[in-house]
């Protein structure tokens, strides 16, 4: 029968639809969809006036809608005509969906199920209109209609007193507080829950997180008014009649929708959050939540507490990366429950409901202050003022709890300022929306970055203001504070600033063309979104510049590129149109940058509607060379060949800055020795292999490292290699490895020369490469200068690679000397201290238990934090998120407490005091961190799956220095378990001597916070109440035993085998860790991590034999850049070109390059190697000739000496051979009288007549040059010798005795000397005193060889050449005295003018100077016509 009934009912039905004339049209209205008009995609919805409504604006007109029934089910028809969804109400009037009259937004009717499908049926588009009217409501909505099967809407009926949650799935991921979840608890206590909470609370108030975790639970929740509630009851005078209770509506896929529901509640949320959360204005909705607690009372009260009742509304948006709630307070009646000490009767006094987020497991929390569990919780329905509604709260929740909203409630010292963007470029001009005080249109708002001068803000709204970042000279975080009119600075936060090389990039170039001397054209491009929405908008494109000329940098602004160009995000340069530009004063800046900003300032609508307020948003280049703009006036002032000039000009002011080179670091000689140097080298930026394989500066390289902090004089060290792996020198090519004077972090103080972060480098460095090389030809003289002189290579000959030491697994150590054991300690532990005054460094470890196997607790421990800090350094910690917590990142880096995120690429390497933190380009999840110390100390954490691996890198200069869990690095092993007071204890190898290794070894290296001045104390970061205790455990012990067959018993031997599959038989700690744990990943990672740090130590062990710098020749190439033993370099040389020297060259085997046959290799000119040769032979000819003419001359001179002894000598000799019975001459008579040897000897005057000795060695008589035989003497008588026997036979042998004196002397018969002077000089004397001589009265004169003129040649001669000498030299000298002289007196002249055109120039200066500030102030004044005219008015003009 009833069957039947049915049946007549589908007819029945079915003849309704087809006969539409029995249906009510008055109670049923067919509307296809009301007219709509698309919305510009960039233009921006209206702005939001008026404050919170109240609950009769929320709801309709209470005649249109139907007052809240029991509905019956059964009266429930559905009709699906064309664009027709009809729903019968209790008075059995229809509801048609796609009606005018239905409003999704505040009709107690939910849009039916289907509906979420998306991209079913017509696409719905919402109009500006409808927007900003959605958009003035204040609840979301829900409905308690309509939706589902049971026709209750969104209201959970399931949710009571008894049964105070429901479990929801939401088949999506939720980010929050670092977790992420796909499923959520619906709790009537005002709380949405991620895991379960304690059963009971004991005391109030609470406290998050729980301090007995994991004894207890810890619960992870959004708690929008976390307290023990109730459903109440709905007052006869409520406006809103819909059934009290807890209602939950899901709205997801909503960027694929096109259904009216999912359209509008996209658009409302994406606007809502983007307009009240600074930091969310790309944010893209993909799901929503909507759970609201209509009319919930306290627990505890009595009957008639039911009418106070609270109504609030939490809202969740997220794109599954970031998450936004919006906590909506319409009404609170009553602040807590009886538990908490509140009254019965009205829920007050107690402690109040507890609002903020716990993120559970022991973990973080975020409590709401100053509402939270205080008293003044009600004022949250009329406190903050998001959107410009009171009651309504906004936070962005994935990561870390970062309140959107303003608080005016809150006091203090140090109260968290919530600004975005968190970075910007130094250069400045970046909008920083500011979220903290609530501001008011009459506020006086002052920002101050770090040291620079004070900026005023801007007000916008309630929740927001704007401040401009001004240009520093500084990197990294610097203090960012801001107060209100005069008052104190009380909201501070950490502002990080990027240098100019490495901030993220606004403005992009079509290609490289822009580094080239003269290009045709630039193109480049930017994000117009950046500037404005508008792309009518008009845009100025300038040009800065940036010199180092002065005792200060200076960054100026050069000229105006363009103006009025539309905003199209696209501009091409044509430098052609710039060459007819004069900039005198500024013609010596060889870089800068571009600025692309708002001709007109944007203005900024505040609540009221009002426009006064205007910023200008600005972008800049990354820096670029400026020999497109500025060559053709460095053309006209140094002709053609500008770029030598510039050079030249570099090369003298680089000559006269100190050397750098010392200090730094030498470069590994392989690719894998520079990758294993984690302390000292990290990629460099412009050729990184992973991340940017351009490597313009750098050709055919295929990665580059530097050193990631500067040296004691703020240098840095750059390496590049080939695809051979090798180092590639500057003395081989011009694209080598050049180390930089400056490097691109600057050096403190930051506004010196030679300082500034980026700006120096590109002044000192970069650009030299420019001017000198690549703007000339490789074979410049500039260029080699640069390469061979300024910034040459620095080989690897003397490179010492770092000690490496590392722990991993269950935990087991490898120590620096390559010991290694297993210890596993609960608790914090030493793993390296060193104390030397240099060279301080503390690297400490966390070890905690392994979570439970399939058969309960695991004996072991493994690694889940380290932290470490430098000399005076920042405190470094890395350390390991909960599984849930690692969907975005896996670990946490902390600094000085406080974490820091690299997931932007203008974050990737963060500078602090003393140390360098960066994750690699290719890790996006951060699992792998490096920390790089200014001492050259390096430690590596990585993780994977769960499990944590850490790796220290020392140089050379901590030898002997260390202590702790790796030892003392001294290559002896012996001394490795050295204990904190100096002591030592044996080494153990035996792996069954574990224990002992616990007990007399690694638990003496456990911390506390206390300090130790043998250990020091623990310096990881502390939350929550957690103290070295939390963790420390001496009583643990650990599972000793090392052998895979005790540690898994015979019941169990399936695993055994499963170990021997994952690991071999001799890597003992991955067997240990599998037979601990059962986990093959355990295992897995175990091995992998130990094989990483032996292949560690193996590369930094591996003996590079380098033979160092072999240079190329000038105007010469090698077939090779090679420089490890067995290399063959065979030399060639451009056209034109002849080699000179060795063609070949070889490096032996004991890293020297073989000595030249034929001399170093050189390549000649034609002409160069003609005068070459020329020169060669005559100095082999004179070679020859002179020693033979010499020898010639010599043996003249000595034939010619022995012929004039021979001829000017005069000898009796012996005649021929008589009787002996003749008489000696010399018998017959004697030839002289006897004389004294002091009287009557006269020596002859004549210095040539003095004797000499002869070659018989007989001395030589000298007479006077008058008396030369025994002729007449002139003037005097002629004297007759008588005959006297003459002895033939004359005996040579019977000599006279020699003369007693050195002269010849005439012996006298008289007692005195006669005058000879006088007698001579009167030759005519007569009379009685004329003197006549007898035979008797001379000696017999024995003539010997008379002195050889040789002598007096020699000395003519060497007159003659002295004389020729000197004729030949004094005129030279006098010429280099003249050309001195006018050398000198040009130079002198010059600096005069130099001086003169120096005190012109400043004066130029200073008046260009005060133009362009006066410009710069009026741009801030955001009056560009003031600007104009004040450049018109001038005389001088900068263009």
């Amino acid at each position: 029968m009833k069957t039947c009934l049915k049946c007549v009912f589908v007819i029945f039905v079915l003849s309704v639809q087809t006969f539409g004339q029995e249906i009510n049209t008055e109670d049923v209205e067919i509307i296809k969809g009301p007219p709509v008009e698309q919305r510009a995609p960039d233009q921006p919805p209206p702005t939001n006036e008026g404050g919170p409504l109240t609950p009769q604006d929320e709801r309709e007109n209470p005649e249109t809608e139907s007052p809240e029934r029991k509905i019956n089910t059964d009266d429930v028809d559905l009709f699906k005509p064309p664009e027709v969804v009809l729903r019968s109400d209790s008075k059995g009037k229809y509801i048609d969906y796609n009606s005018a009259e239905y409003d999704p937004m505040t009709s107690d009717y939910a849009p039916p199920e289907n509906s979420q499908r998306g991209r079913a049926g017509e696409a719905y588009v919402i109009t500006e209109q409808r927007l900003q009217d959605i958009r003035k409501h204040f609840m979301y909505p829900y409905y308690d209609k309509g939706g589902n099967a049971d026709n209750e809407g969104d209201y959970q009926k399931a949710i009571q007193t008894s049964t105070p949650q429901v479990h929801k799935n939401l088949n999506f991921q939720l980010p929050f507080f670092g977790f992420r979840y796909n499923y959520t608890r619906v709790s009537l206590n005002g709380y949405l829950e991620f895991s379960d909470p304690p059963q009971n609370y004991e005391t109030y108030p609470l406290v998050f997180p729980v301090k007995d975790w994991p004894k207890k639970n810890d619960p992870a929740f959004i708690g929008i008014f976390y307290s023990k509630c109730r459903i109440g009851n709905v007052r006869v005078e409520d406006v809103d009649q819909r059934k009290p209770g807890v209602y939950f509506r899901l709205e997801r896929d909503l960027r694929e929708r096109n259904d009216r529901m999912g359209v509008e509640i996209r658009e409302r949320v994406k606007w809502d959050i983007r307009e009240g959360v600074i930091g969310a204005q790309t944010f893209d909705p993909k799901h929503a939540i909507i759970v609201t607690w209509k009319n919930v009372s306290f627990a505890g009260g009595f009957a008639n507490a039911l009418y106070r009742t609270n109504t609030f509304q939490l809202v969740l948006a997220t794109d599954e990366v970031y998450t936004y709630a919006m906590f909506n307070y319409l009404n609170l009646d009553w602040t807590s429950h009886t538990e908490a000490g509140g009254d019965t009767i009205n829920g007050e006094g107690g402690i109040p409901a507890y609002v903020g987020f716990n993120a559970g497991n022991g973990t973080r929390s975020y409590q709401y202050k100053p509402y939270s569990q205080n008293s003044v919780i009600r004022d949250l329905s009329g406190t903050g003022f998001g959107n410009e509604k009171q009651g309504r709260h906004y936070f962005r929740i994935d990561e870390n709890i970062l309140l959107g909203s303003c608080n005016k409630d809150l006091d203090g010292a140090n109260l968290d300022l919530v600004y975005a963007p968190e970075s910007g470029n130094m250069l400045g001009g970046t909008v920083v929306n500011i979220t903290g005080p609530c501001f008011k249109p009459t506020d006086q708002i002052i920002c101050k970055f770090d040291t620079e001068p004070e900026v005023y803000g801007v007000y916008v709204s309630s929740n927001r203001a704007i401040c401009i970042q001004p240009p520093l000279k500084v990197e990294g975080y610097i203090k960012f504070e801001i107060a209100i009119g005069p008052g104190t600075y009380k909201y501070k936060g950490r502002y990080y600033v990027e240098t100019p090389a490495t901030a993220t990039q606004k403005i992009f170039f079509d290609d490289m063309s822009y580094n080239e001397k003269s290009p045709a054209s630039i193109g480049m491009t930017w994000e117009k979104q950046n500037l404005t929405m508008n792309e009518n908008a008009a845009l100025r494109i300038s040009l800065w510049g940036y010199r180092e000329t002065q005792n200060r940098p200076e960054f100026l602004y050069i000229t105006d590129l363009a103006s009025n160009v539309q905003n199209t995000g696209a501009y091409k340069i044509i430098p052609s149109q710039y060459r007819n530009r004069n900039n005198d004063f500024l013609i010596d800046m060889q870089f800068g940058f571009i600025q692309i900003n708002l001709t007109e300032s944007i203005p900024v609508e505040n609540k009221y509607g009002q426009t006064e307020v205007k910023i200008t948003p600005l972008v800049w280049s990354r820096p670029i060379p400026l020999a497109w703009y500025f060559g053709a006036q460095w053309e006209r002032k140094w002709g053609t060949n500008w770029a030598k000039q510039l050079c030249d000009v570099w090369l003298t002011d680089d000559r006269y800055l100190k050397n750098f080179a010392s200090e730094l670091p030498q470069c590994p000689c392989t690719l894998e020795q520079a990758l294993a140097d984690r302390g000292r080298f990290m990629p460099d930026f412009d050729c990184d292999k992973d991340a940017n394989p351009k490597c313009y500066f750098h050709r055919q390289a295929v990665h580059c490292v530097k050193t990631g902090s500067p040296s004691l004089q703020g240098a840095e060290q750059q390496c590049c290699y080939d695809k051979n792996h090798y180092l590639m020198l500057s003395y081989d090519q011009r694209w080598g490895s050049y180390p930089r004077r400056c490097h691109n972090l600057g050096y403190m103080p930051w506004y010196e020369n030679t300082k500034v972060p980026t700006l120096s480098q590109w002044y000192n460095d970069m650009i030299p490469r420019f001017v000198c090389c690549l703007w000339q030809e490789e074979t410049a003289i500039g260029c080699e200068t640069l390469r061979f002189e300024r910034r040459p290579t620095q080989d690897c000959v003397a490179y010492q690679a770092p000690g490496v030491a590392g722990v991993y697994g269950d935990p087991h150590m490898i120590t620096f000397d390559d010991l290694e054991y297993t210890f596993n300690g609960k608790g914090e532990f030493v793993l390296v201290r060193s104390e030397s005054i240099r060279n301080r460094l503390e690297v400490q470890g966390r070890f905690e238990q392994m979570p439970m196997n399939a058969y309960g607790e695991v004996r072991a421990t493994q690694l889940t934090s380290v932290v470490a800090r430098g000399n005076s350094s920042t405190i470094i910690e890395v350390r390991q998120r909960p599984k849930e917590a690692r969907w975005r990142y896996h670990l946490d880096v902390l600094a000085n407490g406080e974490r820091v995120y690299f997931d932007r690429p203008s974050l990737k390497f963060q500078h602090f005091p003393g140390v360098t933190v960066y994750t690699p380009t290719y890790i996006f999840n951060q699992s792998e961190v490096l920390v790089m110390f200014d001492s050259g100390a390096g430690v590596e954490v990585v993780e994977n799956d769960g499990y944590m691996t850490a790796r220290v890198y020392l140089p050379w200069t901590f030898i002997n220095q260390t202590r702790g869990l790796f030892g003392n690095w001294s290559f002896d092993v012996l001394d490795d378990f050295t204990l904190p007071d100096g002591t030592r204890t044996g080494v153990s190898t035996n792996l069954n001597d574990m224990e002992r290794v616990y007990n007399d070894f690694g638990m003496r290296w456990i911390l506390d916070d206390v300090e130790d001045p043998q250990k020091g104390a623990a310096l990881f970061t502390r939350e929550n109440g957690q103290s070295a205790s939390t963790f420390n455990n001496k009583t643990f012990k650990p599972e000793f035993s090392m052998v895979l067959e005790t540690l898994i018993p015979e019941n169990r031997s399936e695993y055994r085998n499963k170990a021997y599959d994952l690991c071999t038989a001799s890597n003992y700690d991955c067997l240990y860790d599998y037979a601990m744990t059962y986990n093959r990943d355990v295992a897995h990672f175990s091995a992998n991590y130990k094989a990483s740090i032996k292949s560690l130590k193996a590369t930094n062990r591996e003996n590079i034999v380098s033979c160092g710098v072999l240079e190329t020749p000038r105007f010469g190439r090698k077939d090779t850049f090679l420089f490890v033993p067995g290399t063959k370099v065979t030399f060639e040389c451009t056209q034109d070109f002849i080699l000179v020297g060795d063609p070949r060259r070889e490096c032996l085997a004991n890293g020297e390059w073989d000595i030249p046959e034929y001399g170093y290799t050189e390549c000649l000119r034609q002409q160069e190697y003609s005068s070459r040769m020329a020169a060669i032979t005559s100095g082999i000819i004179l070679a020859v000739l002179i020693p033979i003419i010499l020898v010639i001359a010599y043996v003249v001179f000595i034939v010619c000496k022995r012929y004039s002894n021979d001829r000017n000598s005069w000898q009796y000799n012996a005649a021929p051979a008589e009787p002996t019975t003749r008489t000696k001459l010399t018998e017959a008579r004697p030839l002289s009288p006897p004389m004294s040897d002091d009287e009557y000897s006269l020596r002859s005057p004549a210095p040539s007549d003095r004797s000499s000795t002869s070659s018989m060695g007989k001395k030589r008589r000298s007479y006077d040059k008058v008396y030369r035989t025994h002729e007449p003497l002139e003037g005097l008588p002629e004297t007759d010798f008588e005959d006297k026997p003459w002895d033939v036979e004359y005996d040579p042998d019977n000599k006279p005795p020699p003369s007693p004196t050195t002269s010849a002397v005439y012996t006298e018969p008289f007692s005195s000397k006669p005058d000879l002077v006088k007698f001579q000089s009167n030759p005519n004397l007569s009379g009685p005193h004329r003197f006549t001589y007898n035979s008797d009265d001379y000696t017999l004169p024995i003539k010997k060889n008379r002195i050889s003129r040789q002598q007096e040649y020699s000395q003519r001669q060497a007159g003659i050449a002295s004389g020729v000498v000197l004729a030949v030299l004094v005129p030279i000298v006098l010429l280099f005295v003249y050309i001195a002289y006018k050398f000198f007196e040009r130079k002198q002249k010059e600096k005069d003018e130099e001086e003169e055109e120096a005190m012109n120039y400043e004066a130029q200066k200073r008046e260009a100077q005060q133009i362009a500030a006066r410009k710069l102030t009026a741009a801030e004044h955001f009056d560009d016509d003031a600007a104009s005219s004040i450049i018109s008015g001038k005389e001088t003009t900068i263009d």
